[in-house]
């Protein structure tokens, strides 16, 4: 096969059918390999003019890494919902280990290769920031939204370089609209931006809304 192909499939078996993830992709590699490792699938389905999630998590080892594979075109809206509860579910078993860590597994299409994005560490609040939280909004349509000010996400970087942010700590909130594919695209982009002196980004907590 030359290339990669557009649509990168992952095939589990669940009651002797196939069902596919069509995984995000990204041109650079975060994490290569991860040992002891856990699956859990999120599948995508239509029902009518429905968009519908169907998680399988069944094989899941609470002490193992878990590898999330999510299906692109879901809904973020949907896919946080069901992050945030297999995170709790995770916390609070007794057979948990500290050093596991959770992973969204995208498809680098420089190397050709499957790659890991750990995401343990990242709270998510399903709702607006507070008044007292400076934030960026990012938005399904690449646009940024700061305060009173919108621009493309490619005017960031300059944004920050140039003019003063009112905290010490910012954070990112996104777009519930978007699909999980965009979000990761995102990740990626907030990965590389360079905050200004006297500034961090903070990338543990994230707000969907």
């Amino acid at each position: 096969m030359k290339g990669i192909v557009v649509l990168v499939l992952l095939f589990f078996l669940s009651s002797c059918q196939n069902k596919e993830v069509v995984l995000p992709q990204a041109n650079e590699t975060v994490v290569d390999d991860v040992k002891d490792y856990s699956p859990i699938y999120f599948f995508f389905k239509t029902e009518e003019k429905d968009t519908l999630i169907e998680v399988n998590s069944n094989k899941s080892i609470s002490s193992n890494n878990l590898f999330f594979n999510i299906d692109k075109r879901l809904p973020l809206r949907k896919v946080i919902l069901e992050i945030k509860k297999l995170q709790d579910k995770k916390t609070s078993t007794i057979n948990k280990s500290l050093k596991s860590e959770n992973y969204f597994i995208y498809t680098d299409t420089i190397k050709k290769t499957m790659a890991f994005f750990p995401f343990t560490k990242v709270k998510y609040k399903l709702e607006k920031p507070d008044f007292n939280v400076i934030y960026f909004y990012l938005d399904r349509n690449d646009l940024v939204h700061f305060e009173d000010e919108v621009f493309s996400k490619n005017e960031l970087q300059t944004f920050l370089d140039s003019k003063p942010i009112p905290a010490s700590r910012v954070v990112f909130a996104y777009d519930k609209g978007m699909s999980f594919g965009k979000y990761l695209q995102y990740q990626f982009f907030v990965k590389h931006l360079i905050a200004p002196k006297g500034i961090s980004i903070n990338t543990k907590k994230e707000y969907i809304y």
